[in-house]
């Protein structure tokens, strides 16, 4: 059971009316999930009306199944077991979430930033796991849905989580980091993401760093030195922010943690030597871009605030990998290399993927995408993808959709070396390239979530 998450409890976290339960002080919730597929018994079943599916139709059916309570905003006709009524499930979720966080005797890292979160939050996962047992955001569960369910999912033996916090407009982090309440704030860059809200980069610098005002007492920032955005940054709550990055030399202020003798050993990833006080450590980092070395070198920051060894953050870093959708290298049984990296896409992590790509051996064709909430300079952006294609030796571009028309006229104006191939629709440009595509060939797959072009990471596979 959850520590102090008796209903009583609970029903008072979110100001919602109990119903039929007689032992709310000793009735305990082991959990709690908004999908009816994942609750087990001693659970709270968040009901939340979708596009599609009434999480309130599920009710009856869980709590007879032996769910511990549900959470609702429409009473359950009949004496079908205890449930909670609130005017919102989801604000009640946050209100619950963040009660739980503060009953918890755990280190939190909070980890934004607008390109990167992911993999710097799967680096240090991989990294303080070596000594503490570790819980972190999964998939995509970085929102304000996805963080409170992750909260509730760190048990008493859990002593570090690691948890992502992804935003697109002012005072969501405010709402996220109230609830995660970290002791560590990471931020990985300030870039042109979510800029149809932020406005321009100091407004993506305000909002990110909302996370601020809610450190513990304890809390630390640690903050990219080499973004010219955060190093304005003096201080957080009367302490000086932890600044790392890779080249001490090219820093906009001096670097607590920092990389030397940098390799890039293409699709295998980068060597590096990783240092922050006495400490100086080789690694493999099996994950490739060189935005992989910062992601080591913040990891490596935080690890030492927490007490690892100079081993220890070595193996950490060693053992890091990628998810779907994130930089995910798949060699496929027809011989094709794919990036998968079309979860999402801004132009910062656009430029980076390319910038992989480029390091590959064979053929290497790009296959792009619209990218959303760019705001008035969408146009603009999309064109500098195009041009950032000049100096790398990509032998072909695909692209669809109506933004990425520029990405192409960027190319055609810069990258003569390379062949394109423009589309309007995915399935369109899916057809052209099976027909393209060999054994042997890289393949970039990468574009904002709403072009839906996993699909086309699926047929690759299987070609």
């Amino acid at each position: 059971m959850l520590k102090n998450m008796n209903l009583t409890n609970v029903a008072a976290a979110c100001h919602g009316e109990l119903h039929n339960c007689e032992n709310p002080d000793t009735t305990y919730i082991n959990g709690a999930v908004i999908d009816s597929r994942q609750v087990e018994s001693g659970f709270l079943f968040v009901a939340v009306k979708g596009e599609r599916v009434d999480g309130h139709d599920f009710v009856p059916d869980l709590l007879a199944k032996g769910a511990a309570c549900a959470l609702v905003e429409v009473a359950p006709e009949g004496n079908v077991g205890p449930y909670i009524l609130v005017p919102s499930t989801l604000v009640a979720l946050k209100e619950i979430a963040a009660f739980y966080r503060q009953q918890l005797d755990i280190t939190v890292v909070g980890i934004t930033g607008s390109v990167g979160k992911t993999s710097t939050k799967e680096m240090m996962a991989s990294v303080l796991s070596q000594k503490y047992n570790v819980l972190k955001t999964e998939g995509n569960f970085n929102n304000e849905i996805g963080l409170p369910l992750t909260i509730m999912r760190i048990r008493d033996d859990h002593e570090v989580a690691v948890l992502e916090m992804g935003i697109s407009d002012f005072d969501e982090m405010h709402r996220l980091a109230a609830i995660g309440n970290p002791d560590f704030a990471v931020i990985t860059n300030i870039g042109t993401c979510h800029l149809e809200n932020l406005g321009d980069r100091d407004g993506v610098l305000r909002a990110k760093t909302e996370m601020f005002d809610h450190l513990t007492n304890r809390g630390l920032a640690i903050l990219n030195g080499e973004d010219d955005k955060l190093a304005t940054v003096t201080s957080v709550n009367g302490k000086a922010p932890i600044f790392f990055g890779i080249d001490q030399n090219a820093a906009n202020v001096p670097l607590v943690g920092y990389a030397t003798d940098v390799q890039n050993l293409g699709l295998d990833g980068m060597r590096s030597t990783l240092h922050h006080g006495d400490s100086t450590i080789d690694v493999h980092i099996h994950v490739p871009g060189i935005h992989n070395v910062a992601n080591a070198v913040a990891a490596m920051c935080v690890a030492k605030e927490l007490g690892l060894s100079d081993d220890e953050i070595r193996s950490g870093v060693n053992a890091a990998g990628t998810i779907t959708g994130r930089s995910n290298l798949i060699h496929a049984e027809n011989g094709i290399t794919i990036i998968d990296d079309c979860y999402n896409a801004n132009p910062m992590s656009m430029k980076e993927a390319l910038n992989i790509l480029n390091t590959a051996s064979g053929r290497k064709i790009a296959v792009l995408g619209d990218m959303g909430e760019l705001g008035v300079n969408e146009k603009a952006l999309h064109r500098e993808v195009g041009e950032h294609m000049a100096d790398l030796a990509i032998d072909e571009l695909y692209t669809a959709g109506e933004l990425s028309r520029e990405i192409v006229a960027g190319a055609r104006a810069m990258a003569p070396q390379t062949a394109i191939h423009a589309f309007d629709t995915r399935d369109e440009l899916l057809e052209a390239l099976l027909g393209d595509v060999k054994a042997g060939d890289t393949v970039l797959v990468k574009a904002s979530h709403f072009m839906m072009f996993p699909k086309i990471v699926k047929e690759l596979e299987g070609k």
